[in-house]
């Protein structure tokens, strides 16, 4: 028994070498002079482009312009901020010297609960950090607020794999190395959570690279997907849902009387699953349009119309 147990930590022990040898190099620290109390920020970015481009935090960012990057074989570069999307918390920037060459980019979507994660970064200032743990949940929502706007950040990534200050805009990859999640924040002890590498956020970081900016619909909605009662499954075919957890104050979503509670089953007769879809559909194309949200509300089904604005910057 003894031996199968070292074994399969042997085998464990090979895929998380195997990764960190991969994503170290390609991983950057980050900082930035910013003019609050600290006078500096930091954090981590992951190469994205061949021409210099690294994929980091919005929030790691903030309102700079410019900073630095240094990678583990000791190189250090000027960067240059290319575009932030606070609602997706990324953010692009662009080295003025070489990079390493990058990584290979998964996609989230094809995650589960329980799979091998391994977390890439330079938390409290300790270079080329790895830690590894599972997914522990999916689809998770996290609001986000600044001095000028409320921002919902969907879709999260949940895992146990330690995360600290610093290890923000660092890489979370799967047991084969391909980057699927950018980390974006310490929720607690024992608890980190990364913005997911998708369809949706790959739109966003094209967005990015090319426009500099995202422009992007909100609803102001905090959702997390819920399954449905075996009634309700079989009428509408499917067995999640997602449930409000918060309705932000003064947003569309309240002013069209959305309740924390209720169950969104569809958005303009187009039925949702999870968060991402409906992200998915909270781009420039809806801003300003009339929005028809369907929910299921104390066992009855209630139509909501809510006009998204445009988020602001």
């Amino acid at each position: 028994m003894e031996s199968v147990d070292n074994e399969a930590l042997d085998a464990y022990s090979r895929i998380v070498i195997g990764v960190a040898g991969r994503l170290t190099p390609r991983v950057a620290a980050l900082r930035f002079r910013t003019g609050g109390r600290r006078g500096e920020s930091a954090g981590s970015a992951v190469v994205l482009t061949g021409e210099g481009h690294l994929l980091t935090n919005a929030h790691v960012v903030g309102e700079a312009r410019a900073g630095e990057a240094a990678f583990a074989d000791g190189a250090t570069a000027r960067i240059e901020v290319v575009g932030r999307d606070p609602l997706s918390d990324l953010a692009v920037v662009r080295a003025g010297g070489s990079v390493p060459d990058p990584p290979d980019y998964g996609d989230a979507d094809s995650l589960r609960v329980g799979a091998l994660v391994v977390a890439v970064g330079n938390p409290l200032g300790l270079a080329g950090s790895v830690t590894a743990g599972v997914v522990s949940a999916l689809g998770r929502a996290m609001p986000a607020r600044t001095r000028r706007a409320s921002r919902i950040i969907e879709d999260v990534i949940q895992t146990d794999a330690a995360l600290n200050p610093g290890s923000s805009g660092g890489a979370l990859a799967d047991s084969r190395g391909r980057v699927v999640g950018i980390n974006t924040a310490v929720a607690g002890v024992g608890l980190g959570l990364a913005v997911p590498v998708n369809t949706t956020t790959q739109r966003i970081v094209y967005a990015l690279l090319h426009d500099g900016r995202v422009r992007r619909a909100y609803l102001g909605l905090v959702t997390a997907p819920a399954p449905l009662r075996e009634a309700w499954v079989e009428r509408f075919g499917r067995r999640t849902a997602l449930r409000v957890v918060e309705v932000v104050s003064g947003s569309p979503a309240e002013r069209s009387g959305l309740q924390v509670g209720d169950l969104v089953l569809a958005v303009n007769g187009t039925p949702l699953g999870d968060a991402q879809s409906l992200q998915r559909l909270l781009f420039d194309a809806a801003i300003g349009r009339r929005t028809e949200i369907t929910v299921l509300r104390n066992g009855a089904l209630v139509d909501a119309v809510a006009v998204p604005v445009e988020l602001a910057d």
